[in-house]
């Protein structure tokens, strides 16, 4: 039948010359005959020759002396060289105009928002606020390059900001919930920061980010201590999540079931901080007439609490 028949038919040879270990030359012959129309075996035929051939070898690689005094050893973390001299809120103010300005898809804009981040890295907390007031402005498709850089920036001054304007609404929903997302990823974060940000958990409709952002941030930050549970900042966390415990974890309808596992996986997400809280937890996981996910909420809560902490004994026995 025509599907036995055989369509394409191809064929390569090679013939190489090798000379001391080293490969010379090398002739290729590459022929394809197609025969799908041509049933007694001719058909539209092709055929490619090729040859490599070596000229010459180098005695040796040149390459450019380095003295070894300018080597160092670094880690693989984009660096940035830091400014001679230092940098005011008008020359940051005249670069977010220069951002405004820039095509969005240019290598300009790109270096130009990296300019900005760093720069921004270098002024106090009243100096951004003041660049706030005069570079808050929204440039074409409704850009804040600011608002933008803020969210990188990653310094104490810059999260106080950015908490400040969240509070005052100032901020879109987009960007807040980035912003969270992104303080869990603060290589150095201070004291100052939670202490700025708790507040935020007691507001009215809270949102999951918040929560998860800000314990988050809260378990590198204790990862980074030796005795975390001594910051008022840290305790003053943990004190607004154990009220929502309430005690047991006690819930009415649905809307209470879906918050109270926010703030179970908020606490699992605290880690070491939350060690003050495994009685509580114990109570919560043990309760019968608590549905089952708060109870399991509860359990998954120890996830990165410490060994140390005697989790059978916040557990009864049986349960």
């Amino acid at each position: 039948s025509q599907s036995e028949q055989q369509i394409l038919s191809s064929k390569l040879e090679c013939v190489q010359s090798i000379k001391d270990g080293v490969l010379a030359e090398a002739k290729c012959t590459e022929s394809n005959l197609v025969t799908l129309f041509s049933p007694k075996g001719s058909g539209a035929k092709t055929q490619t020759q090729s040859t490599l051939k070596l000229f010459r070898v180098e005695a040796e690689t040149l390459y450019r002396k380095v003295d070894s005094e300018d080597l160092y050893v670094t880690s693989m973390l984009y660096e940035r060289e830091k400014p001679e001299r230092e940098v005011t809120g008008e020359e940051v103010t005249e670069l977010v105009w220069k951002l405004c300005l820039a095509h969005s898809t240019s290598f300009e804009t790109a270096d130009l928002f990296m300019t900005l981040v760093f720069e921004l890295r270098h002024l106090s907390l009243e100096a951004l606020k003041a660049l706030w007031q005069r570079s808050s402005f929204k440039c074409r498709d409704n850009w804040q390059p600011l608002i933008d850089a803020l969210l990188s920036c990653a310094t104490e001054a810059c999260v106080v900001l950015m908490k400040e304007m969240i509070a005052s609404e100032e901020v879109e929903e987009d960007k807040v919930q980035y912003f969270f997302w992104s303080v869990s990823f603060i290589p150095k974060p201070t004291s100052g920061m939670i202490e700025s940000l708790a507040p935020l958990l007691k507001s009215p409709g809270a949102s999951q980010s918040c929560f998860l952002g800000v314990t988050a941030l809260l378990h590198r930050f204790c990862s980074a201590s030796q005795s975390c549970d001594d910051v008022p900042a840290v305790q003053s966390v943990m004190r607004t999540l154990g009220k929502f415990l309430g005690g047991n974890c006690t819930v009415q309808d649905s809307e209470q079931v879906s918050e109270m596992q926010l703030v179970l996986k908020a606490i699992g997400n605290a880690g070491l901080a939350a060690a003050s809280l495994a009685p509580v937890l114990g109570l919560c996981a043990s309760l019968r007439s608590n549905p089952i996910g708060i109870r399991l909420a509860a359990i998954q809560a120890f996830r990165r609490i410490p060994c140390s902490v005697r989790v059978s004994d916040s557990l009864p026995a049986g349960d």
